[in-house]
């Protein structure tokens, strides 16, 4: 009884759906083109799922204390465009010109969060305004067109952020590694801290938070700050290995980021979020993406792919929830 009790507890775990698809992709794409798990097909795969994977990370926090930021993707792209300004223009060496873009990223996380906790307006509607005025901005200060492309050789900086090495025949960057990092360092905070509890608290009753005690509004201001951040953090770790800055970068990867969080486990009402789903949403939409290539299926098909997994993942985690909730 012991054992089935354990079985039916994981189950039930938000994490368990995620971790069967993920499997499930592994084996069907193997089987159909074996080069699938190819040393260099794994090592492209790990060169590119942290960089959402990081932003995901953040926004995991933010849906979980029921809020949401749309203008991650924009952040991505406008952290580069303003870091490189800096450093090709000679206004600022590469670190500093680093850390004021970070710094930037931070007010605009503030501006959000500070609008939606002070002046009650929803954060969907907040953060798509910011999308347009930090995309915008990008534009604006690149007359639209992408950075010139430079050489950040030699910089320690850049050999901290985007440095590679190999393990075998398998090449590792060093956005996995902070990748891993983050992860660990933010589902630590989630389930074993105070500050945790403050997250789901807000998320899942704000006025009962309150009502404990819990800063409802510095919560969630602060999720915003971090929110702006990583996705700064991930778009000019991005800039440094592909050495372009397009204003343009980041289109579209706001959604993306978020179905990666759904798909884990997370809900988007507030209250329940799991580190370890995003994690396994992040792999299973990077693995698919490249995946549905090595089989032959259409790029343009991606889409539609993504769309039947977050209905099936959706419908999956409300029939466990409520054999949970049934006590069965």
């Amino acid at each position: 009884m012991e054992k089935r009790s354990l079985l039916q507890r994981f189950i039930a775990r938000p994490e368990f759906g995620p971790f069967v698809l993920l499997a499930i992709l592994l084996i069907v794409f193997y089987v159909i083109n074996p080069t699938f798990l190819s040393t260099l097909n794994i090592g492209n795969v790990l060169a590119f799922a942290p960089e959402l994977g990081i932003i995901a990370l953040a926004m995991t926090l933010l849906l979980t204390a029921g809020e949401i930021d749309l203008s991650v993707g924009s952040v991505f792209g406008f952290s580069a465009v303003i870091m490189w300004t800096l450093f090709n223009s000679g206004v600022a060496s590469l670190e500093i010109a680093f850390v004021l873009a970070m710094a930037l990223s931070l007010v605009i996380g503030f501006c959000s969060g500070f609008m939606v906790t002070r002046m009650k307006i929803p954060s969907f509607l907040v953060t798509l305004g910011m999308l347009l005025v930090v995309r915008g901005s990008a534009l604006y200060i690149t007359d639209g067109f992408p950075q010139r492309t430079w050489d950040a050789s030699g910089s320690w900086l850049a050999e901290l952020l985007v440095g590679d090495f190999y393990i075998g025949e398998l090449r590792v960057w060093a956005s996995l590694l902070w990748f891993i990092l983050l992860a660990v360092i933010i589902g630590y905070v989630l389930t074993q801290t105070k500050r945790g509890n403050w997250i789901l608290a807000s998320g899942g009753n704000a006025n009962s938070a309150r009502a404990r005690g819990v800063r409802v509004n510095a919560t969630k201001i602060s999720l915003f700050m971090l929110t702006a951040a990583l996705a700064a953090f991930a778009g000019i770790i991005s800039s440094i290995r592909t050495s372009a800055a397009n204003p343009n970068s980041g289109t579209g990867y706001e959604l993306e980021v978020i179905a990666m969080v759904v798909i884990g486990g997370t809900s988007m009402a507030g209250g329940r979020g799991t580190i370890i789903g995003t994690v396994l949403g992040v792999f299973i939409l990077r693995i698919m993406r490249n995946g549905i290539i090595l089989i032959g299926v259409p790029g343009l098909a991606y889409n539609i792919f993504v769309g039947a997994i977050i209905l099936g993942m959706m419908a999956l985690h409300s029939w466990l929830e409520r054999r949970h909730n049934a006590g069965v």
